[in-house]
This record gives C-alpha cells, structure tokens and sequence, in this order.
C-alpha cells in the first residue's frame, strides 16, 4: 500500500506500481482526503484523522501482510500509523524521503524549513496557489528540469483542493513524530536522497537511528523527487525488501 506525499496524489506511484506488479505484487495507491480521487471536507487534515482514514481502507478491504510505503508527508502518516494502531495489518514498512520527526525547526531540531517559511507558504497558496506549485517543484527535483515532467507535477498537485493542500501543511508545521519512533515493531526500510533540499538527509539518518531494525539506503542521485529520478533503484530495493534479499551497501556502493 503506497501514501502519497505532499501536496501530490496516487499518480505518483506509476512507475513503481508498474515496477512492482510484474513480480506478482498487489498494489494499492490511496488518495489521502483532500487529493486525487478522495473526498474533500474541509478538515481532518491532522495526521491523527488521516492515519484513521488508512487503518479505515486497510480494514475495508481486509488487508493482511501489508508493505506500507509512504513518500514525504506520506511517510510521515505511516509513522504515525503504525504508532497509532500498533502497525496492524502492516509486515514491513518503507519511507521515502520522509517529513519525519519534524519538517520544520524546532528549538531542539535545527533542520527543515523555518515555521515562518512554511508560514509564508500557506498564505501563498491561500492566495496563488498555482505559483506556489512552481516554487515547491523548483525545490523538488535534483536532475531534472523537462517541461513536461514539470507539467505532469504541476497538473498533479493543482488537482487537490486549495483548503487540503494548506491544511495538510499546517499539519507539517505542527505535528512531532519522535516519540512515535520506538513504537515501530516491523522491519523498516528508509530511502532518502542526499540532495534533498525539503526533507534534509539528516532526517533519514536520525530515523534510521531511532527506528529498530531499520536499513537506511542513501540515493545519491535525487532530491525530494526520489520517486521520479531514481525509481529504478527505488523499486529493485522494496522488491528485495519485501523478499529479504536487500543488502544495504556500504558508502558508494550500488544496492546488492
């Protein structure tokens, strides 16, 4: 089961649902509320109530065994999944580029955007959201710069309603997720891009020390947008994953 990031939707899985249902793999893409194909209230946009939305989906279609993997604000609601709810249904767990423990600075984390950055973020999108969109996909990609690629993001993320995309990052901007952390009990794989310029690659190593029987694997040719500029590598590690057969490699080395 794959969880969107901010401020996208399901189709950002396309290439990995791809990837992964060759091998025989059911895939399942959510729209978290507010974006894709989901309804839209005009609240509950906390990570509390959307992890309860996908314990609601895991329930309704009877889901056992599961790989939850999460991108971004996507990772950062599998945390808190499986704190909430003991990780049910859940075998193993992958992040990516996770807005975790915290996307903003705190006074004793000193990593992420300043609150009065993400301050400024929600009042533009309050007021121009498309412009927005383009500075937030400026900030995403590492490699690449290809109008059409930057068409199919901005296409993305302008799908979402107004009001999900500026609550979802108040919810950023809010919520801590350390003492979430040690409550994770199922294999973890954490996937991060050392250019990532909105979720700092200290974020991966401190959850990497602070989640048991984790594997941290670095991807040394992407940003934020991990999922689109090294998806091959993305999806041979969680099929290996998934399998027992990743071996995490040392400094420089390619994935075994």
């Amino acid at each position: 089961m794959f969880i969107h990031g901010w401020p996208l939707d399901h189709q950002m899985w396309e290439y990995e649902v791809e990837y992964l249902m060759e091998f025989g793999y059911r895939c399942i893409t959510v729209d978290l509320r507010g974006y894709g194909r989901s309804d839209r209230p005009f609240d509950g946009y906390d990570y509390d109530t959307m992890a309860s939305d996908i314990k609601a989906v895991i329930e309704a279609l009877n889901l056992k065994d599961i790989t939850l993997v999460g991108h971004s604000m996507g990772a950062a609601i599998a945390i808190r999944y499986m704190a909430k709810y003991q990780g049910y249904g859940v075998s193993k767990l992958c992040l990516l580029s996770s807005a975790a423990p915290s996307f903003v600075q705190t006074d004793d984390w000193l990593y992420g955007f300043s609150r009065d950055q993400v301050g400024d973020w929600i009042e533009m999108i309050y007021n121009d959201r498309p412009s927005a969109i383009v500075i937030i996909r400026n900030l995403m990609f590492y490699r690449y710069a290809d109008p059409s690629t930057d068409n199919w993001f901005d296409t993305m993320c302008l799908e979402a309603s107004g009001w999900a995309t500026a609550k979802s990052l108040l919810a950023l901007d809010e919520e801590r997720l350390f003492d979430d952390l040690d409550q994770i009990q199922v294999p973890t794989l954490i996937m991060h891009g050392v250019h990532d310029v909105i979720c700092p690659y200290y974020f991966a190593t401190y959850l990497n020390e602070h989640i048991k029987d984790s594997k941290l694997l670095k991807l040394h040719q992407s940003g934020h947008a991990a999922f689109f500029e090294e998806k091959e590598k993305i999806c041979d590690a969680i099929n290996k994953f998934i399998r027992d057969r990743l071996v995490v490699p040392k400094e420089n080395e390619e994935p075994i």
